[in-house]
């Protein structure tokens, strides 16, 4: 019994000293600022922008991938209707990291509303991919293991976020290339379940957003290559089950105005600007129907969001 309890005594006593030295070292590694230049990611960046945004001063948190950040832009939100939004999106997003970006969103900020664009729920991944990803929110040396090159003797000092992104996320791209298909969500009696993890991860999302007092809504943006009925239908059925608001804008052809020979960049994937005005303008409007949004715009706190603006309107025009 001695010898067992001994061994027990050594393993646990080698997994501490694993986990303070893995916690030591991603603090070394952990970028110490929230600017590409510091070592953050360069597609995580406009993302990461949110870290320095004054603390509660974001009324909208927008996640998911390209097609959220193709699709809605924060600083015509602004301009319309007053109410700040950021964009934490970021190419190719795995729920599981939506998941990581919300979390560490609110930290700092309360929303009102969390915008998760649905093309992510359909990214599937596996258990180790979501082990992992958990993992790196604990330990950032294994989301930033590439920055032993890099290491300088500031990495030793406590981080700070003092960068935000003028567009908030959003990417600019007035490029044009159309679409070969408009009748992308015609019924064809297909079906596309939620992958079991990614239903997991939503469901803790959720979580999260009640938690925080925040109201978690589902946005479907126009895409003829991401999205079809079959999706619409999973999504649908989701929500009603939790609850939660949907919009799917690809069913709204009318009310948007999206035309496919002038709105998207590359061929139906993804929207150009042209595009994200009209879906951004529809957006603005539901969001102030049905949620109590504030209007900032003649607050001084806010002046920053007037500047911006300015910057904004100079190349997004």
């Amino acid at each position: 019994m001695r010898t067992k309890l001994r061994l027990l005594g050594k393993a646990v006593g080698f997994c501490s000293l694993l986990v303070l030295t893995l916690l030591a070292v991603s603090f070394v590694f952990l970028p110490k600022n929230n600017h590409q230049a510091f070592g953050v990611h360069a597609d995580e960046a406009p993302a990461g922008g949110i870290q320095g945004e004054p603390e509660n001063s974001i009324d909208v948190l927008v996640l998911g991938d390209s097609e959220a950040y193709s699709s809605i832009s924060p600083m015509q939100l602004w301009d319309t209707h007053g109410f700040t939004s950021y964009l934490c999106s970021t190419s190719g997003q795995p729920l599981y990291d939506s998941y990581r970006l919300l979390r560490q969103s609110l930290e700092r900020q309360r929303p009102k509303v969390v915008i998760l664009e649905t093309n992510a729920i359909f990214r599937p991944y596996t258990l180790r991919d979501a082990i992992f990803a958990r993992a790196g929110m604990l330990f950032s040396v294994l989301r930033y293991h590439d920055r032993w090159k890099d290491l300088h003797i500031n990495d030793l000092r406590r981080p700070s976020s003092t960068w935000t992104d003028d567009f908030k996320g959003y990417r600019y791209n007035p490029g044009v290339d159309p679409a070969r298909t408009t009748s992308y969500m015609q019924p064809n009696g297909a079906s596309e379940p939620i992958p079991t993890l990614n239903e997991i991860c939503l469901q803790e999302m959720l979580t999260l957003c009640e938690q925080s007092g925040a109201q978690l809504t589902l946005v479907s943006t126009p895409s003829t290559i991401n999205w079809n009925h079959a999706r619409h239908e999973s999504i649908a059925a989701f929500a009603k089950a939790y609850d939660l608001p949907y919009l799917d804008l690809n069913t709204l052809p009318d009310q948007i105005g999206i035309d496919w020979q002038t709105d998207t960049r590359d061929k139906g994937d993804h929207l150009n600007h042209r595009g994200a005005v009209k879906v951004t303008q529809f957006l603005g409007n539901y969001l102030t129907e049905h949620f109590d949004l504030p209007d900032h715009r003649e607050e001084e706190a806010y002046a920053p969001w007037s500047r911006a603006l300015a910057r904004y309107q100079t190349i997004a025009r």
